[in-house]
């Protein structure tokens, strides 16, 4: 769980997940302004990791990566702790991925018809279709989004691919996206139903538009890279810099 600022949600999140397939709960804080951090203690999240200092979406996300490696994970599955996307679809995310279907899954708030009715302003539903549009004509791809928070992966994707070389902002998410399927890596989606509401986390018109950016901008490395014109380090498999983990189980 990536987190900033969801003490309110925490519980809701947490009250839905499926203990019965999960074997352990990470939450990292990325310098929250609330009570994050012990409302996780409270709960019953395994492990709280703090930060220091705020290091952004995609560097929170970075530590969560390297925590569930490092706890000796097989599938780790990020889920938002704002309560946007429920917890009740993690097997039919984790199913695909535990029989070798897929080794990435993403919700989608796409496939169906509920984000409008879910709440996702109408701006970013418009952006949503035309920047998933683009992405799969540069990539080559047929996804209902890219842009979901809601996505599963297999231990092998988290250790093959140089995220560290990823943004620490918001576009780490499309820059992930476009390393696996660099890589070759297939990727499955489940309709997913999504909730929008004043609690729930959510990036403003200027934080979107940046990220819309930031998207148009890897959509277009990805094409030039993979015509081997340029030579990106985010599609560097070979030398880029992947996740340092201890490879010890936590005490």
């Amino acid at each position: 769980m990536p987190a900033y600022n969801a003490e309110q949600t925490l519980q809701q999140t947490y009250d839905e997940i499926p203990m019965d397939l999960v074997d352990e709960v990470i939450l990292v804080d990325d310098r929250s302004k609330d009570n994050t951090a012990e409302k996780a203690r409270e709960v019953g999240v395994n492990q709280v990791i703090v930060h220091d200092r705020n290091k952004g979406y995609g560097g929170n996300q970075k530590t969560c990566y390297r925590a569930a490696l490092e706890s000796g994970g097989d599938i780790v599955v990020m889920l938002h702790p704002d309560y946007q996307y429920t917890p009740k679809l993690l097997e039919a995310m984790i199913y695909p991925i535990a029989n070798g279907l897929f080794p990435v899954m993403l919700g989608s708030r796409i496939l169906g018809k509920g984000a409008l009715k879910g709440g996702m302003p109408l701006y970013k539903y418009i952006a949503n279709r035309f920047l998933t549009l683009f992405q799969n004509i540069m990539m080559g791809q047929k996804l209902a989004e890219y842009h979901t928070g809601y996505r599963a992966f297999s231990r092998e994707i988290l250790e093959s691919l140089p995220l560290e070389e990823n943004s620490d902002d918001f576009v780490f998410d499309n820059e992930m996206l476009a390393q696996i399927t660099f890589a070759g890596f297939t990727i499955g989606e489940v309709t997913c139903p999504t909730k929008y509401f004043p609690e729930a986390s959510s990036i403003n018109f200027s934080r979107s538009s940046k990220y819309g950016l930031g998207v148009l901008r890897v959509s277009i490395s990805y094409f030039f890279n993979r015509l081997g014109l340029v030579k990106s380090r985010i599609f560097n498999l070979k030398t880029g810099k992947k996740l340092q983990i201890s490879h010890k189980q936590p005490v």
